[in-house]
């Protein structure tokens, strides 16, 4: 893996983390009444996929360990160009459904030499 592969792991990482930590054990009613926690959300979920999308350029055997890691860039995507179409239940699937996968998958990658 190339070194400068581990800083975008780690901005996925800790930005995943942030996600955890922001929603917490809140609810989706929760999540969907408190727009400050979305706009956090959303704004760690961008990071995710722009560190997701420079790892892809930059190294992309790496990326492609990393299941769905098109499907992260795509979400980025329409976080950052179709903000006015954001389906909060994806992004609340996302929290609860992806999010535990991607952290298993990015510090199993940042274990290795």
């Amino acid at each position: 893996m190339r070194p400068e592969s581990k800083k975008y792991l780690f901005d996925i990482q800790r930005a995943a983390h942030l996600v955890g930590e922001f929603a917490g054990t809140r609810t989706f009613a929760e999540y969907m009444g408190d727009t400050m926690l979305r706009a956090a959300v959303e704004r760690e979920f961008t990071i995710i996929g722009e560190a997701m999308s420079q790892l892809a350029r930059r190294d992309e055997a790496t990326a492609a360990r990393i299941s769905d890691s098109d499907r992260i860039i795509a979400f980025r995507n329409v976080l950052v160009h179709g903000y006015t179409f954001v389906d909060n239940r994806l992004v609340w699937q996302a929290i609860t459904e992806d999010l535990p996968t991607l952290l298993t998958e990015v510090e199993t990658l940042l274990t290795e030499d």
